[in-house]
């Protein structure tokens, strides 16, 4: 905003007000001392005197009203100069109607109980001035709730009545015409079912409504909804409770057919002002301020819920979030915001003309002109033209979303047209998958018994029989999406995605096809299959440090503890399906895919060991001079997880025994880790809304289940070096360090590599090994012939000889398996060939993992992929070097085991 405008900017603002404005013609003369200012040049000055105009007045209704005329003068002259931009405008306005609000509330309160805090009444803001875009002449569109509770009443007064009360005398305040004018025009018919309800409702009650029976416009009405007045705590509890009404998680693609049904409904209603030309509708018109609106909002409901950078509630932020994040196009963003400044520029001259809520151009030519000059053009036709560009590229970028909408695609067909269609699709079996699909049309599962469920199913349809007759076993896909069918609590969203995206269907296809594990999380959290939209979902996993913070990033300005765990088993769930994905999809290396679910472990267990602790804390305080520490052993430790894989922890604490914790709740360190790591623990595993994560076992610790959950870093390495046994130990060499400090990890990276360097015997070590190994074998047998880590030559013989020989000679210390052969080969410690066949077992072990979790044959229509996974040419070709990698280990496992010596 400029503070100061220059004498030929003003006086030609000034004498166009005056020609062209009855209305500012009116305020000019009714408060001489702004208008000085403004002829002074001094906008700055003359903002401050509108704000005081209303000081000294007799009423609370008068002060508003003069202040309200006042600032609109200051506002519109320093529009007209060019010294203010819409923004700027826009933003004065809203905060104007913020302070008439707060200042009716308090009053309404006050005059009924004089003596009560103004407490339990609170005014949420939609429309433009929710998101503070409010225009020049508006109304100001407002839900009013109370809360029955903290309302003051009088004696014998139900909260009810009250409320509504304080509702009538704000609305009155405010918009009550007395010859000072009014200050604002409320509007409250965007509460719930307004043709039934009282102008205000209890919070619980609206959120009832929110929770279980509003109509889609009314989420994107919410958008833009925030508190502006009166009791901030219930203002901020109503909107945490809508939260997941307005922001689902899952991408809603059905957004845009209800933004653009309710488009269609307003062009037929307003169907005089669609057509370009005088008379035209700038804000509902066909190309105009709506449809940018509606833009904007169409792609926040897809994507704002799991993108909380694109919630902007206004118009022009929200089009740079959504283009920053490459929602929509760049070139796109820019004509919208620039169209939408103009439009909005242009609607203000309307309004400024004799202060109505006007948005339609006049249909008269001398009115026309009048407008085109208070914006200080020659005539109509030149306003004209300088609209017409603008709007037309609004109404092709608007109407490019309805592109190839097919509305007779979601009539259902009849069983012979459906089932002869499904041959020709290529289904080996018509019959049965019509018999199928006929059994969900019948309606009997939940996700489609509503009207809006079929019809988002039926135009689904086709995309999905192509999808399907695609893939490798189509009817084994058809059958698994059966289960979706059933499962899924409300289909609309899910089959809408499905049409709005057929590549995604086809990677559905596939993944039904093949994996049952991750049908069977789809099953259960169908919006899982979201995260494959973006290309990103099919790239390696990032680093730990970058997964953390994705992780730990909030939702929402105010998080408790359920809703950090809620949030983080979303992400973490999100990112292990998308890895799955990959695997299944041939879009990624079983190995690189392994280390990738190992990163997500590690992130998981960062963020939620941060979220417990903070919370533990909040009750015990810390314990000073100590921390939590996490050793992650097994396959975590050594960075390579399946997608079944669970967590092998133990947890440890630096510091002494004898610390004690400073909080309201003080603990002795021993208490207090030993409460702390469990914890830990259930933040990982235990099931919540957001579903399971990971199953955490701590048998690895000191004593194992005997002994104390967590224990000190110094009675860790006297336990380890007096009196750990050889079965302890190789599995310390698959230790590593995953949650502390920096300097607390490496403390207890030196007690593992201390521990890993104690001399040994090595036919002691071989023969401690291959007891284990036979104990395994005799109370775990191999559960199929692909249960790649159990029998004669499995990865769990692999691991025995890598371990005996790490602890044997000191040698290949690596967590990492790949890494620890490497090394052991060099030394001439294993045979070259080695290497291969770990890898191929492990690359057949996550991918079966996947395809065939029991460790059975996989199905035919499954092989190729096993097969291409691990790098083979054919079935076949896997199963014989599949053979000779089995025999090569179980050679080495037997050629150390011989080695063994007596007790």
């Amino acid at each position: 905003m400029q503070e100061t405008l220059s004498y030929p900017e003003v006086n030609d603002a000034l004498q166009r007000a005056r020609r062209h404005s009855s209305f500012l013609r009116r305020q000019l003369d009714a408060f001489p001392q702004v208008a000085e200012a403004l002829s002074a040049g001094a906008l700055g000055r003359a903002l401050e005197l509108a704000r005081a105009a209303g000081e000294g007045a007799e009423s609370l209704p008068a002060r508003l009203r003069r202040e309200r005329s006042a600032t609109a003068l200051a506002l519109g002259i320093g529009d007209l100069a060019g010294a203010l931009s819409l923004e700027d405008v826009v933003e004065a306005l809203s905060a104007l109607a913020d302070r008439a609000l707060s200042a009716a509330i308090a009053a309404a309160i006050a005059e009924r109980t004089p003596d009560a805090a103004p407490a339990g009444f609170a005014a949420i803001a939609l429309g433009k001035l929710g998101s503070r875009e409010l225009n020049y002449s508006s109304d100001i569109d407002l839900i009013f709730l109370y809360d029955p509770a903290t309302l003051p009443l009088k004696p014998r007064e139900e909260p009810a009545q009250a409320a509504v009360r304080i509702g009538q005398r704000v609305v009155e305040l405010l918009q009550k015409r007395t010859e000072d004018g009014y200050v604002f025009r409320v509007d409250l018919r965007l509460r719930p079912s307004p043709e039934v309800t009282p102008i205000v409702l209890s919070a619980d009650a609206a959120i009832s409504y929110y929770e279980s029976s509003a109509l889609p416009w009314e989420r994107a009405a919410f958008i833009r909804a925030r508190h502006a007045a009166g009791d901030e705590a219930l203002g901020r509890y109503f909107l945490e409770a809508i939260h997941p009404f307005v922001w689902r998680r899952s991408l809603d693609y059905g957004a845009v057919g209800e933004l653009q049904s309710i488009t269609r409904r307003i062009r037929d209603h307003y169907a005089e002002g669609q057509a370009f030309g005088p008379g035209y509708d700038l804000k509902r018109g066909h190309g105009g301020i709506r449809e940018i609106e509606f833009f904007a909002q169409i792609h926040q409901l897809i994507h704002g819920g799991r993108e909380p950078a694109l919630r902007a509630p206004a118009t022009l932020p929200a089009l740079d979030a959504l283009a920053d994040a490459g929602r929509i196009r760049q070139h796109d963003a820019v004509a919208l915001a620039a169209a939408y400044r103009l439009l909005r520029t242009i609607e203000h001259r309307l309004q400024m003309v004799d202060d109505r809520q006007t948005h339609g151009l006049p249909a008269d030519r001398a009115a026309l002109d009048g407008v085109a000059a208070l914006h200080g053009l020659a005539d109509g036709e030149a306003l004209l033209a300088l609209l017409a560009p603008d709007v037309g590229r609004v109404a092709a970028i608007y109407g490019a979303l309805g592109e190839g909408e097919d509305t007779d695609a979601r009539l259902p067909l009849a069983a012979e047209a459906l089932e002869a269609r499904l041959g020709e699709a290529g289904f080996p079996d018509p019959a049965a998958a019509r018999l199928r699909i006929e059994s969900w049309r019948s309606g009997k599962a939940r996700s489609l018994r509503s009207p809006a469920a079929r019809e988002a199913f039926e135009g689904m349809l086709p995309v999905l029989v192509r999808a399907v007759s695609g893939a490798p076993d189509a009817m084994r896909a058809l059958n698994r999406f059966d289960d979706l069918v059933a499962r899924l609590p409300s289909g609309v969203n899910f089959y809408r995605l499905l049409e709005a995206r057929p590549g995604l269907a086809e990677l559905l296809a596939t993944i039904l096809s093949h994996a049952p594990t991750l049908a069977d999380q789809l099953g259960r959290r169908p919006e899982l299959l979201d995260g494959l939209i973006d290309a990103s979902a099919f790239e390696p996993a990032r680093c730990v440090d970058a997964l953390a913070q994705d992780f730990g990033r909030p939702e929402r300005d105010e998080e408790d503890y359920q809703l950090v765990l809620d949030r983080v088993r979303r992400r973490v769930n999100e990112a292990r399906f998308a890895l799955g994905a990959q695997l299944v999809l041939a879009r990624g290396d079983p190995l690189e895919v392994a280390g990738g679910y190992a990163r997500v472990a590690e992130a998981a267990v960062r963020v939620l060991a941060d979220a417990a602790v903070a919370e533990f804390e909040k009750a015990h305080g810390k314990v000073p001079g100590s921390e939590l520490l996490i050793l992650g052993l097994g396959r975590l430790g050594g960075a390579q997880l399946t997608h079944a894989s669970d967590l092998d922890l133990v947890y440890l604490f630096s510091g002494t025994h004898e610390a004690e914790s400073d909080g309201p709740k003080p603990l002795r360190a021993t208490d207090y880790f030993n409460r702390l790591a469990p914890r830990v623990s259930a933040a990982l595993s235990v099931p919540t809304a957001a579903g399971p994560l990971y199953e955490v076992d701590t048998r690895l610790r000191p004593s194992g289940k005997d002994g104390l959950i967590a224990v000190s870093l110094p009675s860790f390495a006297e336990y380890q070096h007096e009196r750990a046994w050889t079965f302890e130990h190789m599995a310390m060499t698959r230790a590593r360090p995953v949650y502390g400090s920096a300097e607390g990890r490496a403390a207890l990276a030196r007690v593992v590599e201390g521990v890993l360097l104690i001399p040994r015997d090595p036919g002691k070590v071989a023969a401690d090994a291959a007891r284990m190994r036979a104990e395994i074998a005799a109370h775990k047998p191999a559960r199929g012939p692909f249960d790649i880590k159990l029998g004669d030559g499995g990865l769990i013989d692999l691991e025995f000889a890598v371990q005996a020989l790490q602890l044997a000679h000191r040698a290949g210390l690596h967590a990492n398996l790949g890494a620890a052969i490497a090394e052991l080969v060099e030394e001439g410690l294993l045979p070259g060939g080695i290497a291969d066949a770990w890898r191929l077992l492990t690359r057949m072990l996550v991918t079966l993992r996947l395809v065939s979790p029991r460790s059975d044959e996989p199905p035919p229509a499954s092989r190729p992929l096993v097969a291409q996974a691990c790098g083979m040419e054919d079935w076949d070709a896997l199963l014989a070097a599949h053979d000779r990698a089995r025999q090569s280990i179980y050679e080495v496992w037997r050629s150390i085991a011989a080695t063994a010596s007596g007790d």
